[in-house]
């Protein structure tokens, strides 16, 4: 995978199909683009999947702006008709007289990438539905923010840097540790060998998703069950299958997601990558734990790191001159003297953020790419699925990170994706 920031002039002529001659201004229909708004105008949102880190997102877009969010979707009505009239009350309140009523509502996604007045959505549905929906968003020219993890399986992560890059989409995955002034320092740190040489790294995730029986309940009048579930088997409704405000029974089932190992590992397995240099790549070999031998979930890189799920508060990098350890409220070093280094002028200086959303906002206007590209998105996500593997499967894999596929396991490759339930599909 590409982790370059911009598309060459070379690479960008040869994809739009123009001779060499051609000038580098090229309209954005050739791309499959009606339209793209000008830098200086106001970015319009479609907000797809409205609970939780949904809704989290709603509030955090209302706060710019330079930004209108003009329709939401999401499979519960009770869900998208309390946005949407939230939003209008909302923008109701900032002008001088009158009302607002300028927000849509809609039950099907598909209904957003119809219309050519939105120019980006934000994606923050149950992971079974990210790929679908982040596809079809590039294909209808929309920029994207997808919550993390990028996708359910590897190849739909594929699937998704290729479509990123086919269409020219700004895509931004939602592992907003990135975007931190205390996870970019501690891993500056790492990768200006202030704690020597790194030999280990240990990540603090939880257990990975597992099948589930759920008795069948009464499907809630306000819920469309049957788009909810999507591409996934179908299995009757039960309230903990699709989660709620309060709880994300979802995310432990393994139809929908890959367990704690993808939503906590999409945060600090992304900043373990990031310490690691290792963007666009990963592991080599992955190894479940041997209960006879008390190991853990063990990740061996081609620079002869090692990668553990263990018990770090947050992520522990060991050098062969000291420790840092980064987690949401804390950076902690051995020797303390550590912390307190400065990154000099000559040294590597990662991506500064100036958040997350507004990096995203930023790069529409630049076109340039994020923090947390797709293809970050997908090779963090990728050492997630990994782990998830070699523990479904409790053996040992080797990994091609350049072909992105198991080596001599023809089990483990079956694993790179998963079937989708007609008539959904990427």
């Amino acid at each position: 995978m590409d982790d370059k920031r911009t598309i060459s002039r070379r690479r960008f002529l040869k994809r739009a199909g123009l001779a060499a001659t051609a000038p580098y201004f090229v309209p954005n229909s050739v791309l499959g683009h009606a339209r793209r708004k000008p830098a200086s105008d106001r970015i319009t949102l479609g907000m797809i999947g409205l609970k939780k880190m949904g809704g989290a997102h709603v509030h955090t877009m209302l706060r710019f702006g330079n930004v209108q969010i003009v329709a939401v979707c999401d499979v519960d009505a009770d869900a998208r008709e309390r946005t949407r009239r939230n939003v209008d009350e909302f923008y109701a309140a900032q002008r001088t007289s009158g009302r607002y009523a300028g927000c849509a509502a809609y039950n099907e996604y598909e209904k957003i990438m119809a219309r050519d007045d939105i120019d980006a959505v934000i994606i923050a549905v149950p992971d079974h539905w990210h790929a679908i929906i982040a596809v079809a968003a590039c294909r209808a020219g929309k920029d994207v923010y997808c919550e993390k993890p990028l996708s359910l399986t590897i190849r739909e992560a594929d699937a998704m840097v290729q479509a990123a890059r086919r269409y020219g989409t700004v895509f931004q995955t939602g592992s907003q540790q990135r975007s931190s002034a205390r996870f970019r320092y501690a891993c500056e740190l790492v990768r200006n060998g202030r704690i020597g040489e790194l030999k280990t790294v240990n990540v603090g995730v939880g257990p990975c998703s597992t099948e589930i029986y759920l008795p069948k309940q009464t499907v809630p009048e306000a819920l469309d069950y049957e788009r909810w579930l999507g591409p996934a088997p179908w299995q009757p409704y039960n309230v903990t299958r699709c989660g709620s405000y309060y709880h994300d029974g979802w995310r432990r089932i393994r139809d929908y997601s890959g367990g704690k190992m993808t939503d906590w590992g999409a945060h600090h397995f992304d900043i373990a990558q990031w310490g690691l240099g290792m963007d666009g790549s990963g592991p080599v070999e992955i190894v479940p734990p041997n209960e006879k031998t008390d190991s853990l979930l063990t990740y061996h890189y081609a620079n002869g790191v090692e990668v553990y799920r263990g018990d770090a508060d947050g992520v522990l990098f060991t050098g062969t001159e000291g420790k840092v350890e980064v987690n949401r409220g804390h950076l902690t070093t051995w020797p303390d003297t550590i912390g307190r280094a400065e990154i000099g002028v000559n040294d590597l200086h990662l991506y500064n953020s100036p958040g997350h959303h507004q990096d995203w906002l930023n790069c529409m206007r630049n076109r340039r790419r994020p923090i947390c590209d797709v293809a970050i998105g997908a090779s963090s996500a990728t050492v997630c699925h990994l782990g998830n593997i070699a523990l479904w499967l409790k053996q040992p894999l080797r990994w091609d990170p350049a072909k992105r596929e198991f080596i001599g396991d023809s089990e483990a490759n079956r694993w790179l994706d998963r079937p989708k339930r007609a008539p959904y599909r990427l």
